[in-house]
């Protein structure tokens, strides 16, 4: 691909869009059962590299599992007794053993919030059509009202025992048939599970402050399932904005629609990983990143979740061997931690963009890069400047009017802060 001439990055903070919501992953039982096993030193660093403002990256959000997901050590929920309905059962024990210290942990090194995301993979198995909570199957229409009475549950038992709880999703990739955890839902029907039940239950229950993310699945029908949900007065009176994935590939333009039809809604990534087990050090890892990231806050996302915070070598533990990538590897037998180019790349964003954050107009000439640029509450500006090219790129910088040359290096990612 040929540069154009005299290619430049420009910048006006004048223009200004979406506000940031901030940056985090996923507690899951794999991560923190990982966490668990390693040495205390190392447990210190990983929390210190992900959560901590000035050492770390800086991550201010979070994701756990209501119930058990493919990154659990195996198939379990809050309630298996059959038929409590008054979810007289219900109990967090299990999350007490791993993912709640873990949280924790990281709220002590954060020395502030973190805005933590629940979801669920799956009802139990005796709410469900299919009687398991793995393979598909739909929650039974006669369960709904206590299903929706779980969520309520889950947040008051965390919040008990001294975490926060900011948001929560409907369900995790309502369309997905998996092998693991899964539950499927149309739109009509997550529609009306939220007008009908979910969000007059959080109502009830004194948790209407919790916001409600609606899809939870990948961006490729993004925009459709927001036209039936957001589309509905009732339903969206009780949804904040739609969440979603990135694993039908691109598929921007839908991040830009749903924005463009519904700004009054924030849209947030929920979940991304690379597939198919671990790599360590592969570079290319890193990168899917910055173009996700780079597409989806231009189009208009408002918060970006990546998925494990930490998985071991062989990107597990996993109960059904979905294996994955992870931007942190830890082996508790060798008590090593690995850093993959995939968290210096996250990193370019959630160090230096900072909550509340707003997204500012930023034009790059040069076909060959990918620029964004936000303006913290500060007033500082970050622009990212992404080159996934071999070769080395000169342009312009230009800040509102003041300009200098710059050099992006092949495959480098690059901050430039102004004002600091």
């Amino acid at each position: 691909m040929q540069p154009e001439k005299n290619p430049f990055v420009a910048v006006d903070t004048g223009q200004e869009f979406q506000q940031v919501i901030g940056f985090g992953g996923a507690f899951t039982e794999a991560s923190a059962f990982l966490f668990a096993h390693l040495a205390p030193d190392k447990q210190e660093e990983v929390l210190q590299a992900y959560f901590h403002p000035e050492r770390g990256i800086g991550y201010s959000l979070g994701r756990t599992h209501m119930n058990s997901c493919d990154f659990s050590l195996g198939s379990y929920s809050c309630d298996d007794v059959r038929g409590d309905v008054e979810l007289k059962y219900f109990n967090i024990e299990r999350d007490r053993r791993y993912i709640i210290p873990m949280i924790k942990a990281a709220l002590a090194v954060k020395g502030g919030p973190i805005k933590m995301l629940i979801s669920p993979w799956s009802p139990p198995a005796w709410m469900k059509t299919n009687e398991q909570m793995c393979h598909g199957g739909k929650l039974k229409e006669e369960y709904r009202a206590t299903w929706a009475l779980f969520y309520a549950k889950f947040i008051k038992a965390y919040e008990a025992a001294g975490i926060p709880i900011w948001a929560l999703t409907v369900q995790n990739e309502p369309a997905a048939k998996q092998t693991w955890e899964s539950c499927l839902y149309t739109a009509e029907e997550e529609r009306d599970f939220v007008r009908d039940y979910l969000g007059p239950t959080l109502a009830r229950e004194g948790l209407g402050d919790k916001k409600i993310f609606a899809w939870d699945h990948n961006r490729d029908l993004l925009y459709e399932r927001a036209k039936v949900i957001l589309g509905d007065e009732k339903a969206a009176s009780y949804v904040s904005g739609m969440a979603f994935h990135w694993y039908s590939g691109g598929h921007f333009e839908e991040v830009r629609k749903t924005h463009e039809t519904f700004p009054d809604k924030e849209l947030l990534f929920t979940e991304g990983c690379i597939e198919l087990g671990m790599k360590l050090g592969q570079w290319d890892r890193g990168e899917r990143y910055a173009h996700n990231m780079i597409g989806d806050f231009t189009n208009g996302a408002n918060g970006w979740l990546d998925w494990n915070l930490i998985l071991d070598p062989a990107g597990g533990p996993n109960h059904v061997a979905n294996f994955c990538d992870a931007p942190v590897v830890a082996d508790p037998v060798a008590n090593r931690v690995y850093y993959q180019s995939s968290y210096y790349y996250i990193g370019h964003f959630s160090k230096y963009v900072k909550p509340g954050a707003r997204r500012v107009n930023c034009t790059c000439t040069d076909r060959r890069l990918e620029a964004v640029a936000f303006k913290n509450p500060d007033q500082t500006v970050a622009v990212i400047v992404f080159n996934p090219t071999d070769e080395e790129c000169r342009f312009q910088l230009a800040i509102n009017g003041q300009a200098g040359m710059m050099s992006s290096p092949s495959h480098s990612i690059t901050t430039y802060l102004w004002g600091a």
